[in-house]
């Protein structure tokens, strides 16, 4: 597993990750991402727009005393279809494992200063405007607020709005994912399969077969990239024919 030092800002390979206590970014993609080939030279890294996100979530991790961060846009190696596989079947248990998961909610607008104080009746008339974030209606960002236990969204300017733990309420609102699955006071593996599946339903990807790779961890599914392409192949074969495997 590839992860960002937070004090260099260099990836290291890290064998066994369980050895370390590391943040993980969830966020939706933008124009101008830094790759994992961009950041084996930071120069080149840091004149892109996306080193903006690297540099916050190492920020934001070093002050929770985190030597080490993730963020998909460049800790996988897509040149290598062994990486790849290796990075959609762990996703799940790599969100799961981390200290914290940080929401990167990058159309959302930043409180005014009038608006700061915390009331019920404020929460509530901010639903629709989160509700309407891009990040609620992403495929992969599902299994991203499932998997962690502590999980804390961040607004356009990084400010820190609220965790999960505390805005349960809300988030089962917008998601229409029990509270109790949020809380993890119930086990994934004991909700039926049609509920699971009701919460992807509206959700969507880039790729046509991203819709079956994000939901794997969810169904504790791990299956060889290659099986899942064929399986997709026969299934949606239009679809597919002219997607970048």
């Amino acid at each position: 597993m590839w992860l960002i030092n937070t004090k260099t800002l260099r990836l290291e390979e890290i064998v066994d990750p369980s050895s370390v206590d590391y943040a993980i970014l969830s966020h939706t993609w933008g124009d101008n991402e830094v790759s994992f080939k961009d950041m084996k030279r930071l120069s080149r890294a840091k004149e892109k727009t996306g080193f903006v996100k690297i540099s916050k979530t190492c920020e934001l991790a070093l002050k929770q005393d985190l030597q080490y961060a993730w963020i998909d846009t460049c800790c996988i190696d897509k040149s290598s279809s062994a990486d790849l596989s290796e990075a959609i079947n762990a996703m799940f248990v790599w969100y799961q494992a981390s200290a914290v998961c940080f929401v990167w909610l990058d159309d959302l607008a930043p409180l005014s200063s009038t608006s700061k104080a915390t009331s019920h009746a404020r929460k509530l008339r901010s639903i629709p405007k989160m509700a309407s974030c891009k990040w609620f209606s992403r495929g992969w960002t599902l299994q991203e607020l499932l998997a962690p236990s502590n999980v804390r969204f961040y607004d356009a300017n990084w400010n820190f709005r609220f965790s999960k733990e505390d805005n349960v309420s809300t988030l089962s609102t917008i998601t229409k994912i029990e509270v109790d699955v949020l809380k993890m006071t119930k086990r994934l593996k004991d909700v039926l399969v049609a509920v699971k599946m009701s919460w992807a339903a509206n959700r969507k990807t880039t790729r046509p077969e991203d819709e079956a790779y994000c939901l794997l961890g969810i169904f504790d599914i791990n299956m060889p990239m290659l099986r899942i392409n064929i399986c997709l192949a026969g299934a949606f074969p239009a679809a597919l024919a002219n997607s970048k495997l």
